[in-house]
């Protein structure tokens, strides 16, 4: 079976005054067509969807319709879940209308997907926060634990009151115990997809990236990768924008990145979407594919206006943090001549250079 790995898409985003949709246009096809180039069997989308929780209504239409296309009118199954930028309300909302495409939204942790059958694929097990897919053109079946972000009332509520000291525990108990132990033998693919702050235990801190809201707070929400059911053979992760593997090659652990460049500390990111190739009782494999579409973000210093000039006409294709350090303050002209030849600087860090002081004596 072959499953393709997206996240974060942050439908919406804007960069200071800047739009991101015509370039979300771009990328988005060009997931939909790495898809059916690729063949894949399944869409598994780890959440923040949308940027915001009230995502404008061009955000909205790109999104069903990327998930229409994905779905190719319910042949294939995608499977989307919440992430802390997502209302989970606007997430569930479309679903009944969403599954006769072939298409599941899941808002809330612990959510129960009511079972459905279409031509070409059913779900045959659902539990809280499981579900088990078979597909007509497979000899066996995938099961997926999801679990969407939940915010501290929503983990309270879900998990219970002693957040900090519990949610390793709880998480565990939930995954393992009541999902893995109970549907995942070694007769199907077994995958957990979740929108969580997860790290290896040990390892260095994971920064996230600049502008995104943050969810771990001190050590409070951090979830440590070795609670992990072992039945598991892949875990499809959202929130951190860079791709990387936190687990190992036999069991991978996956930040799938997102798909564009979003902040200033992203510059320079290839940005990529993850394909699984995996079977029952097996070793999964995984390729990362790098997305093409998309401005490149560029943080630049210069010290004089000239070279500034220069290279801003030599790359207008890009969003720019543009740093001048000089003697004096920049003029009105000076500044005037950087926009006029460059639309898309984002920030302009004027920076004075200190002078040394010569004593006299």
């Amino acid at each position: 079976m072959k499953i393709l790995h997206t996240a974060d898409w942050h439908l919406g985003k804007r960069l200071d005054r800047f739009s991101r949709l015509e370039e979300q246009v771009l990328v988005m096809n060009e997931i939909v067509h790495i898809a059916d180039e690729q063949n894949v069997d399944l869409v598994l989308i780890a959440g923040d969807l949308f940027d915001n929780f009230n995502p404008s209504v061009e955000a909205v239409e790109l999104f069903y319709k990327t998930l229409k296309r994905l779905s190719l009118n319910g042949k294939r199954p995608v499977i989307a879940i919440s992430g802390n930028h997502d209302s989970p309300s606007l997430i569930d909302a479309p679903d009944p209308l969403a599954r006769e495409c072939g298409i599941i939204l899941i808002g809330h942790p612990k959510a129960t997907v009511h079972p459905f059958e279409l031509e070409h694929f059913k779900i045959s097990k659902s539990a809280e926060g499981f579900i088990e897919l078979e597909l007509k053109s497979r000899p066996f079946p995938v099961r997926i634990l999801h679990t969407p972000y939940a915010n501290e009332i929503r983990l309270k509520e879900y998990f219970g009151e002693d957040k900090e000291a519990a949610l390793n525990n709880v998480l565990a108990e939930h995954w393992k115990k009541k999902n893995a132990d109970e549907f995942c033998d070694e007769n199907g693919i077994n995958l957990l997809m979740t929108h969580l702050y997860i790290n290896k235990k040990g390892a260095p801190i994971l920064e996230e990236p600049e502008g995104e809201k943050p969810i771990k707070i001190g050590n409070a929400d951090l979830v440590f990768s070795d609670i992990i059911p072992t039945q598991i053979q892949y875990t499809a992760l959202g929130h951190l924008h860079g791709f990387q593997n936190i687990g190992t090659d036999e069991k991978p652990v996956i930040y799938s990145s997102s798909p564009l460049c979003y902040s200033f500390s992203e510059a320079g990111q290839t940005k990529y979407v993850s394909i699984i190739n995996g079977e029952p009782n097996q070793q999964v494999s995984f390729e990362k594919i790098a997305l093409q579409h998309g401005k490149k973000l560029v943080r630049k210093t210069f010290d004089s206006i000239e070279n500034t000039v220069k290279w801003l006409n030599e790359n207008p294709n890009t969003l720019v943090e543009l740093t001048l350090e000089s003697e004096t303050f920049l003029t009105a002209n000076e500044r005037k001549r950087l926009y006029q030849s460059h639309s898309g600087i984002v920030h302009l860090i004027p920076k004075i250079k200190i002078r040394k002081r010569t004593e006299i004596i």
